[in-house]
């Protein structure tokens, strides 16, 4: 991709890794549709109305780029991946993988996806939530959808049908199918900006989560280049303006985490490997590991620096942004920068432990401060 195609496709200085908390009215609203007591039709009408407060929140921090918060989702995965056929997602085992603070009650237990009949996509997925968020705002429309390694990361081999995919190079090929399909669809109602989740990449730095792989009978560096194949593959076919963000974190729900370390041991298979047009990276505190290892970014590719922290309500200081972006700038000039918060506020329906305003401090704080860093 050439640098002049580069700068036309959508970018902002600040930006939002996509999901908000949800207010108390959806989270009612989901528990009287679970218990029958209201239609899929009346819950909708309540996620519209508070995904209009949200957009309203957004463009008054001064956001240029707007989310429906994901407020009609159970998580960043789960109604997507769930939604595609040949799919089913199944309660944990008992092998919690998110570290959480021993003194804490709150734990999170990530589900299973296992592909138990050919995998298709029997209709568009996302487009009707991103004509409603279009239509209801001036600003760019963002929607987010989680990597398609979701689907293997987990179990490999082990959650993919024998039965149905005797060669799993099969099972990746309906993958790719399903995936140019949901974009071509998302193009075709307007979409610009659409954002791929993929925290499994960072599970690769982490030895634990490696012995995962290395127990379901693969090579951690193998798997980590199959899915970088498996997402260039998918995203082949998008239209030239429009833009692939990959968001890269270390696990995000109830202020849990589950990956730590720097980016040196994934960037340059990740960065020089990856067709995306730019990368929203987790860089809130010491897990996430220094800058050095973006001096593998392209000299094409750009950079959403996640400085500030969704899993607590302390605000920021702008000096240590500013001085932090400084360094970054060692590696990637300043004009292929942005920053925004670290990962959303809410990739689990019921969120991080943090407040509403908190929420907003922080993201006006990330306005603010790319305001005086690209004045």
């Amino acid at each position: 991709m050439s640098s002049t195609a580069a700068r036309t496709k959508p970018f902002f200085r600040a930006d939002h890794v996509g999901s908000l908390l949800r207010p108390a009215e959806v989270f009612a609203a989901r528990e009287s549709f679970e218990r029958g007591e209201i239609d899929a039709a009346r819950l909708r009408a309540v996620e519209d109305a508070a995904i209009r407060d949200a957009v309203v929140g957004q463009e008054r921090v001064g956001l240029e780029i707007v989310t429906d918060g994901e407020f009609r989702r159970e998580n960043w995965y789960a109604d997507f991946i769930g939604r595609l056929g040949g799919v089913e997602i199944r309660a944990a085992e008992q092998n919690p993988a998110f570290a959480h603070d021993p003194s804490s009650t709150v734990h999170y237990v990530p589900k299973n996806v296992v592909t138990v009949a050919p995998l298709r996509r029997p209709e568009p997925i996302l487009v009707r939530d991103f004509e409603f968020l279009a239509g209801i705002t001036d600003r760019t429309a963002k929607i987010t959808i989680p990597s398609p390694s979701r689907l293997h990361f987990h179990g490999g081999r082990r959650v993919v049908s024998e039965t149905v995919y005797p060669d799993v190079e099969a099972f990746f090929a309906d993958v790719v199918q399903a995936y140019r399909a949901e974009i071509a669809d998302l193009e075709a109602a307007g979409c610009r900006y659409i954002q791929i989740d993929d925290p499994l990449f960072s599970y690769f730095i982490s030895e634990r989560m490696r012995a995962e792989v290395v127990a379901n009978g693969d090579v951690p560096e193998e798997r980590l280049m199959r899915y970088v194949k498996l997402i260039n593959d998918c995203i082949a076919e998008r239209g030239a303006g429009t833009a692939i963000g990959i968001h890269v974190c270390r696990g995000n729900a109830r202020s849990a985490w589950i990956a730590e370390g720097g980016y040196e041991r994934i960037a340059e298979p990740l960065f020089g490997g990856l067709h995306n047009d730019h990368f929203l990276l987790e860089y809130d505190d010491d897990r996430s590991g220094d800058f050095a290892p973006l001096r593998f970014m392209p000299k094409d590719k750009r950079v959403v620096l996640g400085l500030v922290t969704s899993k607590r309500g302390e605000l920021e200081k702008r000096d240590t942004l500013l001085r932090r972006v400084e360094e970054a700038a060692k590696y990637v000039p300043i004009e292929n920068l942005a920053i925004s918060p670290q990962c959303g506020f809410a990739s689990v329906v019921e969120g991080n432990i943090i407040t509403p305003e908190d929420q907003w401090a922080k993201l006006k704080l990330v306005v603010d401060t790319a305001k005086e860093i690209w004045p």
